[in-house]
């Protein structure tokens, strides 16, 4: 496996003054499950926003992600559309430039991303939190025979993979009833 992540463009000082919330966390802890929850209760707060990461792979109901081609990914790296991009697992990922405009007016930025980009975006933006979603293995092995996503590999590479979660500042063990969890995800985002 091998994950590589740049940022976009140089930055002149760090971006904020608002709130980039960071949801990591192996695959099928239920991390697009919590997000979609938190993004319908906060729908009418025009405070926060739930970015669309752009991704390389089949468009699917449990991500709010953009589809794109691989060249289409490469046309809108090379002309500075993504805040930051990475590769994983032989995919490309993107968040939109559009984030620093939302974080330098104040607003909350909500994105899934892979945990190595932490330490870039750590280092571009003023107010970062990292908010890890975890379950046990079983669970985890339930939820990814579930999905039957084809893009997600045989199920037992996926929980051997290791996700290092020391760099979280909170921690969601998802494994009790998952409006709790989202609420406990919006506590965060609103920096309650």
């Amino acid at each position: 496996m091998t994950d590589t992540a740049a940022m976009s463009g140089a930055q002149a000082g760090r971006i904020g003054p608002g709130r980039l919330v960071l949801v990591v966390g192996p695959s099928g802890a239920g991390k697009d499950t919590l997000i979609g929850l938190a993004q319908a209760a906060c729908a009418d707060d025009d405070n926060v926003v739930f970015t669309r990461r752009v991704v390389t792979r089949e468009a699917s109901e449990f991500e709010n992600n953009t589809q794109v081609t691989p060249e289409a990914f490469r046309q809108a790296q090379a002309s500075g559309a993504f805040a930051v991009h990475w590769e994983a697992h032989g995919l490309c990922y993107a968040l939109p430039r559009s984030i620093d405009d939302a974080l330098r007016a104040g607003r909350n930025v909500v994105a899934n991303i892979s945990r190595t980009v932490i330490p870039a975006l750590r280092a571009a933006y003023e107010d970062v939190v990292v908010v890890s979603i975890t379950a046990p293995p079983e669970v985890l092995a339930a939820r990814l025979a579930a999905r039957g996503r084809s893009s997600d590999g045989p199920i037992g590479d996926r929980l051997k993979r290791s996700v290092e979660t020391s760099g979280a500042d909170v921690t969601i063990n998802n494994i009790g009833v998952a409006k709790d969890h989202a609420d406990d995800l919006i506590r965060v985002i609103r920096g309650q």
